[in-house]
């Protein structure tokens, strides 16, 4: 089942909340968090009191949140007790991928890894049956906005063709530069998880949330054709 994940990083900050309530409202799946540290990347985003005040504004949606962060251990029980569902992160991060995915687990989160454009996916050969997620960067992590690496569709296809070879209940995530015009060759690559950022919440620029329904229903209406 297709899942689509606004990356509250494109919303505005200044009614949050609201924001999150009105993309869920249209159909949205997941609420996606991009934390960055401007150490493992350049720029500095959110961290888990933002988590922590959306669960107790009143969302119940599954949070993913995409740490781009190093180290990246310290802050994972912070994230979990916040009330993260996802937490994912990159091989780079971490000292000791294994011990960094065992602790996401063990603090009741779901783990998952996250590959830069040009990161190769070996790690995955023993980490997969771990996993609750892979999340394919299609953009270089940093900054919002940015055109889709085309390159990436291959690496999709290895992960599915990776997951399915070993039966493993696992979401396949993109994140970067994903919108209604490449949804469709995206999930035909074996994506099913789609993070998109200035797609959804630049629809709503201007004060009107009931764009995020159109914007959100043209995503759908092109995840429906994919297999025809």
């Amino acid at each position: 089942m297709y899942k689509i994940a606004p990356s509250i990083l494109s919303a505005n900050f200044a009614k949050l909340g609201e924001e999150v309530d009105n993309v869920l409202a249209a159909g949205a799946d997941i609420v996606h968090f991009d934390v960055m540290d401007n150490h493992y990347v350049p720029n500095l985003t959110i961290g888990p009191l933002v988590c922590e005040a959306l669960r107790k504004h009143g969302v119940t949606a599954p949070i993913d949140a995409h740490l781009m962060v190093k180290p990246v251990d310290r802050i994972i029980p912070d994230f979990a007790k916040a009330g993260a569902t996802y937490i994912t992160f990159h091989p780079e991060a971490s000292e000791h991928i294994d011990r960094t995915i065992g602790l996401i687990r063990e603090s009741g989160c779901k783990p998952g890894l996250v590959f830069n454009p040009a990161t190769p996916l070996e790690v995955l050969e023993y980490t997969l049956p771990k996993l609750d997620m892979v999340l394919l960067m299609s953009v270089n992590p940093g900054f919002g906005g940015q055109k889709f690496i085309p390159f990436v569709l291959d690496k999709a296809r290895k992960v599915r063709k990776m997951i399915v070879a070993g039966g493993y209940n696992c979401r396949l995530e993109i994140d970067g530069g994903v919108g209604p015009a490449n949804i469709k060759e995206v999930a035909e690559a074996g994506v099913d998880t789609f993070v998109a950022g200035s797609a959804i919440f630049n629809a709503g620029k201007g004060g009107d949330p009931h764009r995020y329904d159109t914007v959100i229903a043209a995503l759908r209406a092109e995840l429906a054709k994919v297999g025809r």
